[in-house]
């Protein structure tokens, strides 16, 4: 599956041991669509290896690509989005500055009004 949307939280990366012994670590987002005729806000997961892959920042637009689990625990169902991969969008190119013209020369900073003395 995949959605796209704008990066609303980063938050830190958590890590561990597992009690078999086993290193993991995982980083949340929450990303905001807003494609449909609400905001929708979804918080998924980066889990393992793909902690490292992805790197996403607040005010990012990407593209997720994730996988939906659920399981049950004591007899309750917890449901988790697991992110395998992010495509970051192109940021449309900034227009170029106007070129100087040659032997041109800035013109003087302006003086504050009612200011007409020289300051020595």
């Amino acid at each position: 599956m995949e959605i796209k949307g704008t990066i609303i939280a980063a938050l830190p990366e958590v890590s561990g041991v597992s009690k078999a012994g086993n290193a993991w670590k995982k980083k949340e987002y929450v990303l905001e669509n807003t494609e449909g005729q609400f905001p929708r806000k979804i918080a998924f997961t980066c889990f393992g290896d793909n902690a490292d892959k992805v790197n996403l920042k607040v005010g990012d637009v990407a593209t997720i690509y994730f996988d939906i689990e659920s399981r049950e625990y004591n007899g309750k169902w917890y449901t988790d989005i697991r992110c395998w991969r992010a495509d970051l969008e192109q940021a449309p190119a900034a227009p170029a500055a106007p070129a100087a013209t040659p032997g041109a020369v800035p013109p003087p900073p302006a003086m504050p009004a009612g200011d007409d003395e020289f300051p020595f």
